[in-house]
């Protein structure tokens, strides 16, 4: 077996169902899941009628690089959403992926050399753990760096040392952030592109939850974007990840994609030629009409912001908790232990969240998830807002 296996670490979900064993929920009071980032809102009708109609694509094996259709969609809104002037290839610098999750997970094993000492992947805390697996998998060492209140839930990129900017071999981002929903400027990133190239690393930007955001003047900036802005024509070690399964909808089409730097796409194909991992022909037809349609995005951003505004109403009052920058996450602060509330929650109220010191790693300076909970306002409006008022219920008795 392979002796990193070992290092892995429990994924958050099974030590949030290890927290509630034992507890009895009152059965008056039907289940409700704010803990897991799946989207419940319908999948568009139109992409799913466009899996139907190209089924008889099953019977040709897809290549793994993707039909040049979907590259070129794809390439056409990337350009038009993040204003890359027509700086995209879709032959050199775009790549169908079935769903950043393993997209994520393989890019450390494509990037990482393991021949230098002790290289490191950096990456925010709290952090989604796929990134964590694929660092250690890889051959590396996880760099955390905390997002706490204080920098509006940013990593402090500015008090990183040049060792470490030396050692590292491969940064992740998450912007929209997950669990934070905060959003990095871009002159921020525009610094960590100039960084990447003085010290020689690759930023991974996770950008999947960048269509869900309040103000329609504001859109989320992305890395491609600031890449640009900052005359970095060539996108050189800047990639991102962007899925369908947040902006559509669809996260059972597993269906996104990995754009930038050509060099090191080129690199990626070539490990994912080995891997086995083409999109299906029918799953390539309905992430065209996905990615060729806005409506639905539009409709789907009006739904969240319903439920935010209602939920935060009810909540403000008694809970520390605002509205994020993006994405339908709510990180708020508990007046107890995060486990000790959740399992509370449950116990009491038969609603269940995350615990955010499960989603985060202790530190020098702590666990920066530690009396936070993440709560997914995914359900329809009606339970989010039912479970906004069993959360106070609870807060009030404590």
């Amino acid at each position: 077996m392979n002796p990193d296996l070992a290092q892995l670490h429990p994924y958050p979900f099974e030590k949030l169902a290890a927290l509630k064993a034992g507890c009895t929920p009152p059965e008056d009071k039907p289940h409700i899941a704010l803990s897991i980032g799946e989207p419940k809102h319908p999948t568009p009708g139109f992409i799913t009628e466009a899996i139907i109609e190209h089924l008889h694509g099953l019977s040709i094996y897809p290549t793994t690089i993707g039909t040049l259709e979907l590259r070129q969609t794809i390439a056409n809104w990337l350009d038009t959403r993040f204003n890359l002037a027509g700086h995209i290839d879709a032959n050199s610098q775009v790549l169908p992926v079935n769903g950043t999750r393993e997209a994520l997970f393989a890019f450390a094993q494509t990037i990482v050399d393991r021949n230098p000492t002790n290289p490191l992947v950096v990456m925010p805390n709290p952090f989604y753990q796929i990134y964590e697996g694929a660092a250690i998998l890889a051959g590396a060492e996880p760099y955390f760096l905390n997002c706490d209140a204080a920098n509006n839930f940013i990593p402090d990129f500015a008090n990183v040392s040049a060792d470490i900017w030396d050692r590292c071999q491969l940064l992740y981002l998450c912007s929209p952030g997950n669990p934070t929903g905060a959003v990095i400027d871009q002159a921020t990133l525009s610094t960590l592109i100039e960084i990447a190239h003085k010290h020689d690393f690759i930023i991974a930007s996770d950008e999947c939850y960048s269509e869900i955001y309040f103000d329609d003047n504001k859109p989320p900036v992305g890395l491609l974007q600031a890449a640009i802005a900052a005359g970095f024509n060539d996108l050189s070690h800047c990639v991102v990840f962007h899925s369908l399964s947040k902006r559509s909808n669809a996260p059972g089409l597993r269906s996104g994609f990995v754009a930038g730097d050509a060099k090191v796409l080129k690199s990626f194909l070539r490990y994912r030629t080995y891997h086995g991992s083409a999109m299906p022909a029918a799953t390539q037809s309905a992430s065209i009409a996905a990615w060729n349609d806005e409506d639905h995005v539009v409709y789907n951003r009006q739904l969240y912001r319903e439920k935010f505004d209602a939920v935060l109403e009810i909540l403000s009052p008694t809970m520390h908790v605002t509205l994020p920058e993006a994405g339908f996450y709510l990180w708020a602060k508990t007046p107890i232990a995060d486990t000790d509330f959740t399992k509370q929650l449950f116990d009491q109220q038969n609603v269940t969240v995350l615990p955010g010191s499960y989603l985060a790693r202790e530190t020098s300076t702590g666990n920066p998830g530690s009396n936070r909970i993440r709560m997914a306002l995914v359900a329809p409006f009606e339970q989010c807002v039912e479970a906004a008022y069993r959360i106070k219920t609870l807060i009030e008795t404590l």
